[in-house]
């Protein structure tokens, strides 16, 4: 249950702390004075589209926070568990804030959480019902979802959505597959000639770059010879002169002078590491020049393999070292094409299985929407004859049709029929019900479907409109009964259906000339008869009317 809401600068509130408590609360106040003003910021703590219309002017943001109280095995409970984002008590605190430039923030029990979050969520923690929800009523497709919540067969809707989607996905490859067969039969001739020409050149992995190094070397045999021999020569095997020679005469003159200056020991010791290393170097050159062949067969050979790859490569607008790379592709993506070839009778059989398995699903969600209206027609009809239509018809038809284009959520189609007078026949009920109808039967249904939900908290925004008279204190009658196994938050403008709340608040504007300011007041049962008495008489209160409030207060 909503157990607390804290408004800061939100529309005309500058600052507002409510406690709520279980059973029925009833919200009242003079016209314009804001009395959804609690259901408005609710909402917008709870996923509604932030608007910077929300921040109160001069101000630099607004905040709202729920807090509600929650049972450990609520679904709320659960998708906060699913979430990680549990509190270590069994509350759960909803914080939203909307700056004035539009940017907006949201937590849940201390986490960030997003929109999407928050929208998952709320129909968890509150159900709100909207003053215009009777206008929605003549609706085919809220009609239907009324049906749906009332018979409340998830696990069949669930069904039919998952069926719906396998049937759609595999009639989407079938369509393809159809549309590409001349597409696919071409490219799949141009792969088989591709992958038989790389076939035969037969170029493995990595291949390239050894064979290009080999090429390269081999072409560039006679001078690596002469070069390799004129460097052997220069450092050590030249008979005038070399590197080594000249080194190590340098070194036998200046080891001679260590005696007379030990300051060239570092030069001594550098000119007897370098005369080592010119020896390595020699050996190295040696072994080299041993190692060179010119073969010019090898040459021919590996000059043809590297031009056939150069221009296998720019035929097909790769790099010669990717080449290998890209006969692996188009080889698996020629296999594919033949799989699809292969599997196009399996994909047939598949779409068939699909369709049946559907029909199946929306066959059985039929049936349970069948049964639903039947039921919710009985509980409609005895609520209609409380609210003052002792004469009222009402009937859901369901009309199932296998042939019926498929959708997600079934092919049933769903109209509510109603008459409401002696000897009138029952027909749609956008043809028959007046607007006053209209409203009770909307209540009816929203009173008997909320009793079948599991959401905890369920608000009222003036549903009571075009309801006066006998027909009030039943409307307040049923919320009240309603508040027994739920929480329920009425705005009313009817002092009848407030007078059933187990408390109730005042909704009060104020205003100073330059700016306004909207209060909340928990009222005392004394604090009730004024504003009940006022809610009967206007803005004159006397003594009948304070006792016409006490009498209905009692009641």
């Amino acid at each position: 249950m909503l157990s607390q809401l804290h408004i800061r600068n939100f529309a005309v509130v500058r600052q507002l702390d409510i406690d709520f408590a279980q059973g029925m609360t009833a919200i009242t106040g003079e016209t314009g004075a804001g009395k959804s003003i609690a259901l408005d910021a609710l909402g917008l703590c709870l996923g509604n589209r932030a608007d910077t219309e929300w921040v109160r002017a001069g101000s630099d943001k607004a905040e709202v926070v729920a807090a509600f109280t929650l049972s450990a095995d609520s679904p709320a409970s659960q998708w906060l568990a699913l979430h990680e984002l549990q509190a270590d008590d069994d509350d759960c605190v909803v914080r939203r804030v909307v700056t004035a430039e539009g940017r907006s923030k949201a937590w849940i029990n201390g986490y960030p959480a997003t929109v999407g979050q928050l929208r998952e969520l709320a129909p968890l923690l509150v159900n709100i019902h909207g003053q215009h929800e009777h206008q929605l009523l003549t609706r085919a497709d809220h009609q239907l979802a009324i049906v749906d919540g009332y018979a409340q067969h998830a696990t069949l809707l669930e069904g039919v959505r998952t069926a719906y989607q396998r049937w759609y996905q595999l009639r989407k490859q079938q369509k393809t597959l159809a549309q590409q067969s001349s597409d696919v039969q071409s490219r799949h001739e141009l792969l088989a000639y591709q992958v038989q020409e790389l076939d035969e050149f037969a170029l493995t992995e990595g291949e390239y770059e050894v064979i290009d190094q080999q090429f390269k070397r081999a072409a560039n045999s006679a001078a690596l010879v002469e070069d390799s021999s004129f460097a052997l020569n220069a450092l050590f095997d030249g008979e005038h002169n070399n590197a080594h020679g000249l080194i190590q005469t340098a070194l036998s003159r200046l080891e001679a002078q260590l005696d007379v200056d030990e300051g060239l020991a570092p030069a001594v010791q550098l000119l007897r590491e370098a005369g080592v290393q010119i020896e390595e170097a020699a050996r190295e050159l040696r072994h080299y020049h041993e190692q060179i062949e010119i073969d010019d067969e090898q040459l021919h050979q590996l000059e043809q393999r590297v031009t056939t790859a150069v221009k296998l490569a720019r035929k097909h607008q790769v790099e010669p070292h990717l080449l290998a790379q890209h006969h692996a592709a188009l080889n698996a993506e020629l296999k594919t094409l033949a799989d699809q070839q292969v599997d196009t009778e399996q994909l047939d059989a598949d779409v068939k299985a699909a369709a049946s398995q559907y029909r199946q699903a929306a066959a059985k969600l039929s049936t349970s929407r069948q049964q639903a209206a039947k039921r919710l027609s009985q509980e409609i009809v005895l609520s209609m004859q409380q609210l003052n239509m002792p004469h009222a018809q009402f009937e859901i038809a369901v009309d199932a049709d296998e042939q019926s284009p498929a959708t997600p959520i079934g092919t049933d189609t769903v109209r509510f029929l109603v008459s409401t007078n002696p000897g009138q026949p029952i027909q749609a009920m956008a043809k028959v019900a007046s607007g006053g109808e209209l409203s009770r039967i909307s209540l009816a249904i929203q009173v008997i479907t909320a009793s079948h939900l599991s959401t905890p908290t369920l608000m009222f925004d003036e549903v009571d409109v075009g309801v006066s008279g006998p027909t009030a204190a039943v409307v307040g009658k049923l919320l009240r009964q309603l508040g027994t196994t739920n929480q329920v938050i009425c705005v009313t403008h009817l002092p009848q259906v407030a007078a059933k709340a187990h408390q109730q608040f005042q909704v009060e504007k104020s205003s100073d000339g330059q700016s306004t300011e909207t209060f909340i007041t928990a009222l005392s049962n004394e604090q009730r008869v004024i504003e009940l008495a006022r809610l009967l008489g206007g803005d004159t209160i006397t003594s009948a009317t304070k006792a016409n409030a006490a009498e209905l207060l009692a009641s």
